[in-house]
């Protein structure tokens, strides 16, 4: 449950920006929202990628 804790602390930490750019249009805050959702793109890809492979090796 590794993988789950780091997808959960991935999006948590990206909750204050959110939240400073949809109600307060902090335009920063927009900023910061994109690199995060970038950051946890790369993470969900690499995420495949190992369960892919584990899968393939019979785990």
């Amino acid at each position: 449950m590794d993988k789950y804790s780091e997808l959960y602390d991935l999006v948590t930490s990206l909750k204050d920006d959110f939240d400073k750019f949809y109600d307060k249009k902090n335009k920063a805050a927009g900023t910061r929202v994109r690199k995060g959702m970038q950051d946890v793109g790369a993470w969900a890809k690499a995420v495949r990628a190992e369960v892919q492979a584990m899968k393939n090796a019979g785990m």
